[in-house]
């Protein structure tokens, strides 16, 4: 098994934008992953070669590279070789991709997905999952790391806060690093995770994605006092 290259402990953030948001440029996301590094963050999440190739010119942090391709209804986060092949040449030091039960969109199974990165790129695979099930099926399939990114985002999986459940669970029962993401949001939610027995944890948009903190504090003011119109 290749060795993961995700220190034990580490703050990984997320530093991906959304198409039309003010902050979608890979300039920007770079300029995000340096102040996460400077907040203290073991590692940087980013989406695509464009923002891998221009995140790894301005950090030496450990760079987990995803890539988001096709359906977002189904497996779209690295489903095929070629997109992990692609973050990888432009610097990710690991990959992650969807292990969901789904089918896969160019028909091959996950094992074989994951066998082939081994092989042929020799980087660590890290396993996005929504149940506990698939998490066992990406452990048994060859999966490095095991990460609760999609549960809560998927028909199988319910959670509207940190899964902190699922963690538990798959940290008892495969003996790879567990990382913990989704809807992770408080200094209090990180140290649940970890006490839950999460490797690392990752966070996103309570991090940096700006208009998502707007909207969720503006979710706060009183009607009397919100500023805010309905359309």
């Amino acid at each position: 098994m290749t060795a993961p290259r995700l220190p034990p402990g580490s703050l990984v953030v997320s530093c991906q934008s959304i198409p039309g948001d003010p902050f979608d440029s890979a300039e920007l996301m770079a300029l995000m992953a340096r102040a996460a590094e400077l907040g203290g963050a073991g590692a940087i999440r980013a989406n695509g070669p464009e923002h891998v190739a221009a995140i790894r010119a301005v950090t030496a942090l450990p760079i987990i590279g995803i890539h988001k391709v096709g359906d977002p209804s189904g497996v779209f986060i690295t489903p095929t070789f070629e997109a992990a092949a692609g973050v990888v040449a432009a610097g990710a030091d690991l990959v992650a991709l969807d292990a969901t039960l789904r089918p896969r969109p160019d028909g091959q199974t996950l094992r074989s997905q994951l066998d082939r990165i081994h092989a042929e790129l020799g980087v660590p695979i890290l396993a996005d999952v929504d149940t506990f099930e698939a998490g066992l099926a990406a452990y048994r399939a060859g999966a490095d790391l095991i990460a609760t990114t999609l549960s809560g985002y998927t028909a199988g999986s319910t959670p509207t806060g940190p899964d902190v459940d699922l963690v538990r669970r798959l940290a008892a029962a495969v003996d790879c690093p567990v990382v913990a993401e989704g809807r992770i949001r408080t200094p209090e939610d990180v140290r649940a995770v970890f006490d839950a027995g999460a490797h690392a944890v990752v966070v996103g948009s309570a991090i940096t994605n700006p208009t998502h903190i707007t909207a969720h504090l503006a979710s706060a003011v009183p009607p009397k006092w919100s500023t805010r119109t309905d359309p």
